[in-house]
């Protein structure tokens, strides 16, 4: 937890920059668990089988296998330097003040975007059971309820997304273990056996290429495994909970992700048609098919929860990493206030405002302005990517020359995986600006990209003098010490 300067403000118990560790090792599971399960899985998988046929099972696997590599990357510095800013501080301390501030407001931004988004979804699919209220209205108090969780502590923010996360684990174990015995033919029904991955063209049915095209799209659906480096810096082992939640990332994806897509394309045939409506997903479909009882409800309570979480996930990061800039001096002081809980409240607020006008925009104004919004944010995690492989090239020079023995967690086969991972993120960027569908995203994200660098350029000239990011981090050990004495 990264602290300074924790001067009181006051009776109403307000202070200056302290967040408390109130993250058990529970939440800290299941947040891991949780945070890279979305509504990516469950909806957004459909139209990448109609694109790549039952290869998408490989597009899975070397997506996942892909962020596999980056948490790995992510883990070593996070073992050896917790900080609540994460790979913000990680890529301010390899590449200097413009990284940090690029990645920390550009990942704020996309987070902010994000809240706004699920808001909307959330919205839809509620709205189907209460739809006399105005969807407007139900994304408010979901976002205002939300909000209210996030304000109380950093625990409750932890225990909604214990349980957001805990049925949607089970979901997908529910659905793996049912459609096993479909596929093998112990459950009722005409089960397909395999013959769906090699029926309708084979398992390649629009050429191998079409597998690496749906990688700049399942990608989107990976984001969010990072959040559990940010959360540990609130936890009572933040060392210990980084390095047990990016090892435990490979099962996850293997399991939650290749394994469920792998039975979903062995269950419904990939040229079904699919949409990115909830009741024509492939997973509801799939259920239809082993014949289990309302499946579409099911699947819209399973996808409302997924939505929910990253919707939880979203508040909470926005503002440890609106809290993060502000400590080095790239935001306004008063985001450095916090509750006698040590919960952010103006950096909580002001990712709030921003979801309050992206949701206003999404229902008043024309939607071609929150498409734009949207795709701006879009490409921003690959950013992301990139800048945490080329900091731990930079951190890990630094740190087996300088200080060897916090290297407890160290990337495999340093520095050639980390070589391959920027290898392929780049080819993934390069792949967005060749597919038509995927260039707008890319574009929007590059004019993002392109803005924050002014902005920096401009905080440099008129801003307050940045803080060293070493000094920092060091006044977070510090503190972490000398509370961990006492």
């Amino acid at each position: 937890m990264a602290e300074v300067g924790a001067e009181q403000r006051g009776a109403t118990g307000s202070q200056e920059g302290k967040l408390q560790p109130g993250l058990k090792r529970r939440h800290m599971t299941m947040i891991s668990l949780g945070g890279i399960i979305g509504a990516g899985l469950f909806v957004g998988t459909g139209p990448i089988l109609n694109q790549a046929g039952p290869a998408t099972i490989l597009t899975y696997l070397l997506t996942g296998a892909l962020l596999i590599l980056i948490m790995r990357m992510l883990g070593e510095m996070a073992v050896a330097q917790p900080s609540v800013g994460s790979f913000s501080d990680y890529g301010r301390m390899a590449l200097g003040n413009w990284a940090g501030f690029s990645i920390g407001w550009l990942y704020w931004y996309f987070w902010a975007i994000v809240v706004g988004f699920e808001a909307t979804v959330a919205a839809s699919i509620v709205g189907q059971y209460i739809p006399n209220v105005a969807p407007w209205l139900i994304a408010l108090v979901l976002v205002l309820l939300l909000t209210a969780t996030n304000l109380y502590s950093v625990g409750s923010y932890g225990e909604f997304e214990f349980w957001f996360a805990g049925i949607k684990v089970v979901a997908i174990i529910i659905f793996i273990l049912l459609a096993l015995l479909f596929v093998i033919g112990l459950w009722p029904g005409n089960s397909p056996g395999l013959s769906n991955l090699y029926a309708d063209g084979g398992f390649f049915p629009n050429g191998p290429l079409a597998m690496f095209s749906g990688v700049a799209t399942v990608i989107f659906a990976f984001v969010g495994a990072e959040i559990v480096t940010i959360a540990a810096a609130e936890s009572d082992e933040p060392g210990r909970n980084v390095a047990r939640a990016t090892n435990a990332v490979i099962y996850r994806v293997l399991l939650f992700y290749v394994v469920s897509v792998f039975f979903v394309a062995a269950i419904v045939p990939w040229n079904t048609g699919f949409t990115e409506d909830i009741i024509k997903s492939p997973f509801t479909l799939a259920f239809q098919k082993m014949g289990i009882p309302g499946a579409g409800t099911l699947m819209n309570f399973v996808v409302l929860t997924a939505v929910l979480s990253v919707l939880n996930s979203s508040l909470y990061t926005t503002s440890r990493m609106l809290f993060a800039l502000t400590r080095h001096n790239d935001a306004p002081r008063f985001m450095l206030h916090t509750t006698a809980r040590g919960v952010p409240i103006w950096a909580i607020l002001t990712g709030t405002i921003f979801a309050y006008v992206s949701v206003a925009i999404f229902y008043f104004f024309p939607e071609e302005i929150f498409t734009w919004l949207i795709n701006a944010s879009g490409a921003i995690a690959l950013f992301v990517y990139l800048l945490i492989a080329v900091s731990q090239l930079v951190m890990r020079r630094r740190l087996e020359r300088e200080a060897p023995e916090r290297l407890e967690l160290k990337m495999w086969f340093y520095p050639w995986l980390t070589y391959l991972s920027i290898v392929c993120i780049v080819a993934v960027l390069i792949g967005m600006a060749v597919i038509s569908d995927l260039r707008p995203l890319l574009i929007a994200s590059l004019i993002s990209l392109g803005v924050m660098l002014v902005a920096y350029m401009l905080r440099k000239a008129f801003g307050p003098p940045q803080r060293d990011p070493s000094e920092v981090i060091r006044e977070s050990e510090t503190r972490r010490e000398s509370e961990a004495g006492s």
